[in-house]
């Protein structure tokens, strides 16, 4: 059984939100052509999209055709909306949560959903986590790698996912049995990287390694530890850098060590059979890295994701996991549907 952690998905037509709230740049849809739409801020292409992403019987053609028997839905991270009013980003993670439910209960048996809450707005976000969970029977929430500067509400830093504000959204998870999964987006040091695609190839790596360490520093998995979180990117760096970090901790402790004591490595998988304290996607496109991310979190810790329908995704999920002739059956398992019902709590 195959079921696809990370899949995007949005809704056909939505309201003009520059109009509706009276500032610009929201997301707009231009359905320019048969089963194609352009995603636009402002006069700005952001994207070109098909019917793949938002069709469920587009999707379940796809997913039949490559093996997949359950998508988990989220939303595109471009419609997190972190910097507009606290309110007008609730009203469009409501739309948002409120079309992918619907999308499940047509195909329960294929899809399940995932919601998206106004980060910006701890509070806000606390109260639409528990809606996303309670009514309309989301396991969970995907948030982004951090909460940019809003000068809606006057806030004028960055907040990373070990910022004090974000606890109680994490606890709210904990309390509902919620997981969490963290996307990039926004990417660190896209100013600098304008060419050649590298905020998607550089910054997104970075940008999830950012979030694993701002969780780890910030002592966030220790005060909240049921928690279900997983990373996509298959950790983006982080599992790749692991060494630098912990060497880091070693011998600066003074910067590294402020907020939490335990070695980063403590949270990977342990040689008595623990595994890892959080999951992640095995979409990382090469045997080698897979290899790696099984060895340091196991294969219950390692979920199948593939970024439908996107072209950084792996345009036949588990294609990567069934070329690695040389991995049991069991670990395949695991790696394809066991690691992933044990994140959603299914």
């Amino acid at each position: 059984m195959k079921i696809d952690l990370h899949t995007h998905i949005l809704p056909e037509r939505w309201p003009d939100l520059v109009e509706k709230f009276g500032y610009p740049g929201w997301v707009r849809l231009d359905h320019h052509a048969p089963c194609r739409a352009k995603m636009m801020i402002g006069d700005r292409v952001f994207r070109e999209i098909e019917d793949n992403c938002w069709s469920p019987a587009r999707r379940i053609e796809d997913c039949d055709r490559t093996g997949v028997s359950v998508q988990v839905l989220s939303t595109v991270p471009v419609l997190f909306s972190y910097w507009a009013k606290p309110a007008d980003a609730l009203e469009l993670s409501r739309i948002l949560n409120d079309h992918i439910a619907g999308v499940v209960r047509g195909q329960p048996s294929r899809f399940i959903g995932l919601g998206t809450v106004p980060l910006q707005d701890p509070d806000l976000a606390c109260r639409e986590l528990e809606r996303c969970v309670r009514e309309l029977g989301m396991p969970g929430i995907e948030i982004g790698t951090h909460v940019e500067p809003n000068t809606f509400t006057g806030r004028s830093e960055h907040w990373n996912l070990n910022e004090p504000a974000l606890l109680p959204v994490f606890q709210t998870a904990e309390r509902l049995g919620a997981c969490i999964f963290v996307h990039p987006w926004d990417m660190v040091g896209k100013e600098r990287m304008p060419k050649y695609w590298l905020p998607w190839l550089v910054g997104m790596p970075a940008e999830t390694s950012l979030a694993i360490c701002s969780m780890i520093f910030g002592g966030v998995f220790e005060r909240v530890p049921k928690l279900r979180v997983a990373f996509a990117h298959g950790g983006g760096a982080f599992p790749f850098t692991l060494g630098r970090i912990e060497h880091g901790w070693k011998v600066r402790p003074d910067l590294c060590a402020v907020d939490c004591k335990v070695n980063p490595r403590e949270y990977l998988a342990r040689g008595d059979g623990r595994p890892a304290r959080f999951w992640v996607d095995s979409l990382v496109h090469d045997a080698d890295a897979l290899r790696m991310l099984i060895r340091q979190f196991g294969e219950s810790r390692v979920c199948l994701g593939s970024d439908y329908p996107f072209p950084l995704g792996e345009k036949e999920p588990g294609r990567l996991i069934a070329s690695m002739h040389e991995l049991g059956a069991d670990v395949v398992d695991q790696l394809l549907g066991g690691a992933a019902r044990a994140l959603l709590g299914r």
